[in-house]
């Protein structure tokens, strides 16, 4: 069960609060015309919170993600991460900041084919600076975490779409991320893997991780803690689940 609450969050930071968005607008522009993709947006995201954004083509959801993750530039407002405000930093050290405080887990597994699940995992931790030694037991364990402990010598090609989407998930994780992004995860899977993958989410979450979601999926989207409809580019309304 879901309760609607009104759209506005305001810009005050609270303690809970591990992501202030305000005042966040995006604009596209091509030659002569200009597209705003997202207008004047506000959103608070608290810590451990799963929340799910949903909306039709182009109602700018993944480029809401984006935004807030710094994958995008912005044209106004401020997006505050674990009190930092990301978009106020330089292209250099947001990259790196990204790489140390979020995980990324996209619709496309994006796995190097030549590498092991194991090597996909720690490649990010190694090209953070982390000695190999503990990248490779932090990788390991992150695969033990989700599942994969017993395929971590495998390649892509010779996992599942599930598995594969699992290494994606523990390469998100294996960084110990503030928050994990997650855009489609579950778009290329079948219905009883897309299942499995939601539950393991889930677990995660109730764990303590902070999981931003977008999905298309109405019954995806009502599993989260609360859903974040979209339209045009705003906010259309918030839901929290009450039980």
């Amino acid at each position: 069960m879901f309760t609607v609450v009104p759209d506005g969050t305001g810009s005050e930071i609270g303690m809970s609060d591990i992501l202030v968005a305000s005042g966040v607008k995006k604009v596209y522009r091509g030659g002569a015309e200009s597209v705003v993709a997202l207008h004047d947006l506000d959103l608070k995201v608290m810590k451990g919170e799963f929340v799910a954004v949903m909306g039709p083509s182009g109602s700018g959801k993944t480029t809401l993600l984006n935004c807030l993750s710094g994958l995008d530039e912005i044209d106004e407002g401020t997006v505050v991460l674990d009190g930092q405000d990301i978009h106020r930093m330089s292209d250099a050290k947001r990259s790196k900041y990204r790489a140390r405080s979020m995980g990324f887990i996209f619709q496309s597994f994006n796995l190097i084919p030549v590498f092991s699940a194991v090597e996909n995992v720690e490649l990010p931790l190694l090209l953070a600076g982390v000695a190999p030694s503990e990248a490779r037991r932090r990788a390991e364990a992150t695969l033990d975490r989700v599942g994969l402990g017993r395929r971590k010598g495998h390649r892509p090609s010779e996992l599942s779409g599930g598995e594969q989407q699992r290494v994606t998930i523990a390469r998100a994780l294996a960084g110990e991320p503030a928050i994990v992004w997650a855009d489609e995860p579950t778009g290329n899977l079948d219905s009883e893997t897309a299942g499995a993958i939601m539950d393991l989410l889930r677990d995660l979450n109730g764990d303590g991780l902070t999981l931003v979601l977008v999905t298309h999926d109405a019954a995806i989207g009502h599993t989260a803690g609360r859903l974040v409809k979209m339209r045009d580019g705003e906010i259309e309304s918030t839901e929290i689940r009450s039980g």
